[in-house]
Order: C-alpha cells, then sequence, then structure tokens
C-alpha cells in the first residue's frame, strides 16, 4: 500500500485492523498493532517523505501472525540507537514513535542508509 498522504494512513490503519480481525487477534492485540503501524506509517510519510507498507500474514505451525515493512526512500536515520531512545525527535513530535512502535509487537527490525532510506518491520503473533 502506498504512503503518499493523510488519506493513506487512515487506510493503513484500517487495513491492519481487518487483517489482524481476520487473523482473530484480541481487541488489546489489533489496538497495538494498530497503533505500531499508525506511528510507523507516519514517520514513513513524515521523516521518508513518502513510501509504502507491505502487509503479510503468517503461519508457523499453528502460530499466526502479522507482518508489516514500512519502506521509504528518505534521507535515512544516521543513529538508529538514538532514534529508537525515548524522548529524542528529530521534528516536533514527543519521541515515542520507534521505541514505542518496537514496544507494542513481538518482532522489530529498523535499516536505515543514509541518502537511502530506511525499512521497519514488525510482526505481531497470536
Amino acid at each position: 500500500m502506498p504512503i503518499r498522504s493523510a488519506q493513506d494512513l487512515v487506510l493503513v490503519r484500517q487495513a491492519v485492523r481487518t487483517w489482524s480481525a481476520e487473523l482473530k487477534f484480541s481487541l488489546v492485540e489489533q489496538t497495538k498493532m494498530v497503533t505500531a503501524a499508525s506511528e510507523l506509517a507516519r514517520n514513513t510519510l513524515d521523516y521518508g517523505r513518502g513510501g509504502h507498507v507491505t502487509l503479510e500474514m503468517l503461519q508457523e505451525g499453528l502460530r499466526k501472525g502479522l507482518r508489516l515493512s514500512f519502506e521509504d526512500k528518505g534521507p535515512g536515520i544516521p543513529d538508529i540507537d538514538l532514534a529508537l531512545r525515548d524522548g529524542y525527535t528529530s521534528g516536533g513530535g514527543m519521541g515515542l514513535g520507534l521505541g514505542g512502535a518496537r514496544r507494542l509487537v513481538n518482532e522489530f527490525d529498523i535499516v536505515s542508509k543514509v541518502g537511502e532510506g530506511t525499512r521497519v518491520t514488525v510482526t505481531r503473533w497470536k
């Protein structure tokens, strides 16, 4: 799904809610995944100058999950450890986005290269 406007953020949240419900996530699990998706989609738009998200339903044995991969071709993050620290912001926000998203999911991976862009992948398991 593209992330190029504020309307796209709404569509991403709706899709993540729908997919989470299809996977029979509890309301709390759905809310955590939608919140993480919302934060990461907003970062993709605001800091990455837009990009896209890929949604994947996963199955490993009896375990089901939802993986979201946010990618942009923006300026990249020069210091990922600093960016993950609560309270750090390179914009006008509260500095809870990346670290907060990481706490809301079971798996979190971030790869960023200055001048090339960023990919954040999150997974939540049922």
